[in-house]
């Protein structure tokens, strides 16, 4: 289907035709109408499948085709769970509203708060935002969104397990109005938490399944290989480098201590590579960011914090050095490569400390996997065999007397005990025993 059959505005189409965008992907497809005619939406669909767009020019649409409800509050607030998501959202808004009245802003942790209240002070129609600092900003009344037309939620899983809850609320009451209409984008729509804050925030929404988070992207190709200990990671990883024929890579671990120490063993090796992890400070991740767009480095040694969001054609391939705790989070990993129709390569590196995650990982697949080896380099690891179950077995009282046994002492009177002083009874601490008197000797009176 193409974006001309969606109902679109003349104006939207010849942005996306200079855009180089002719057809609609399948959430396209199915969440742009829905939203266009006002209705709240609820929807989930693989990573790389367009989502972006999907709530971006039904926004702009809005834009076009309605009157604002008030003159100074946003129309628009995206929220993202990161900043790094929330740039990459930005960045395709400017490139949709250039050349129109319609201007917006950038609202993330780590930046400047005042240069923030001035440019929220300007009256922005779009506010793209995290969900803590947006929150920071309406309790300082920076702003407010009496007069909010769409509250679009992108990642809301990845929101609600960053702990952004309480926010997410915060600014739900900030703008709860009957007209403003709602867009709740998540990986999944069987999450609890997600379930129970989009029945608070979502008036009888419209809900859309595009595939399953799970299934497999056909553009990616992926392998995995055991791993006896973390020399041997290395060693793998480095063959892998020397071997592959790359544009980019991105290189998850679990730990920022591992990021840092693996750039530097890269860089060692003469291979440009950067660090990006969450202790950095915003400037410090914009300019690795910026970096690793332009090219300037060919591998992007990360944690989690890059496993959404980020949109670069030219990562070819991605490489889970740890596997990824959560086995959402697998997924979401892998597809930042394989994007826009490239193909691209995903190698997961499963040792012994990785062995849980990896099963966590074939179940949230429903499939089995099988392993690759690098010739030369090949583990005694095969797998942890999984451990046995323990069933309840109640104990022998090896102790118990017949039945014959107990009813003979049950038909035997009980003796009473006999109390008197006399017989030597304790009383107290101290047993009190009378002495006998001796009989009289008769030969003493003689």
């Amino acid at each position: 289907m193409h974006f001309k059959d969606l109902g679109l505005d003349q104006r939207l189409l010849k942005k996306l035709s200079h855009m180089a965008f002719s057809q609609a992907t399948e959430i396209q497809q199915q969440a742009i109408p829905v939203a266009i005619a006002g209705k709240d939406l609820l929807a989930s669909s693989k990573t790389g499948s367009g989502k972006t767009l999907a709530f971006l020019l039904p926004a702009m649409q809005r834009m076009y085709r309605g009157k604002p409800f008030t003159k100074r509050d946003p129309r628009v607030v995206i929220l993202t769970p990161t900043r790094e998501l929330a740039k990459q959202v930005y960045a395709q808004l400017r490139t949709l509203n250039a050349g129109t009245p319609y201007d917006s802003t950038l609202i993330v942790g780590g930046e400047n708060f005042n240069d923030q209240v001035k440019a929220l002070r300007n009256d922005p129609m779009f506010v793209v935002a995290t969900p803590g600092r947006l929150a920071d900003h309406l309790e300082h009344r920076s702003t407010h969104l009496n007069g909010l037309e769409m509250l679009i939620m992108d990642e809301a899983d990845r929101m609600l397990d960053l702990g952004f809850a309480p926010e997410l609320r915060q600014i739900h009451q900030a703008a709860d109005h009957r007209r403003r209409q709602t867009l709740m984008f998540s990986a999944t729509l069987d999450d609890p938490e997600v379930i129970d804050i989009a029945s608070e925030m979502l008036n009888d929404p419209k809900r859309i399944a595009v595939g399953h988070a799970a299934q497999d992207h056909g553009d990616i190709e992926q392998r995995f290989i055991l791993c006896d200990h973390l020399d041997h990671k290395q060693a793998i990883l480095d063959r892998l480098l020397e071997q592959e024929n790359y544009d980019q890579v991105i290189i998850f671990t679990a730990t920022r201590e591992d990021t840092n120490r693996l750039t530097e063993l890269l860089n060692e090796r003469k291979l440009k590579a950067v660090a990006l992890s969450g202790n950095l400070n915003q400037t410090q991740r914009n300019n690795i960011m910026s970096q690793f767009e332009r090219n300037v480095h060919k591998i992007l040694v990360t944690t989690d914090i890059a496993s959404r969001g980020l949109d670069i054609s030219k990562v070819s391939h991605v490489i889970n050095f740890d596997m990824p705790k959560h086995a959402e989070e697998y997924v979401h990993r892998i597809g930042r490569t394989g994007r826009a129709g490239n193909k691209g390569d995903a190698v997961s590196l499963v040792g012994p400390k990785d062995w849980k995650s990896f099963k966590n990982v074939e179940a949230f697949l429903q499939k089995q996997i099988s392993f690759t080896a690098l010739e030369g380099l090949e583990g005694k690891f095969k797998g942890l065999k999984p451990a046995p179950k323990k069933t309840y077995q109640p104990k022998k009282n090896t102790k118990a007397k017949p039945q014959q046994d107990k009813a003979k002492t049950a038909s035997k009177p009980k003796k009473k005990l006999d109390k008197r002083f006399y017989d030597n009874m304790a009383v107290g601490d101290n047993v009190f025993m009378p002495k006998k008197r001796k009989p009289a000797d008769p030969s003493a009176d003689e």
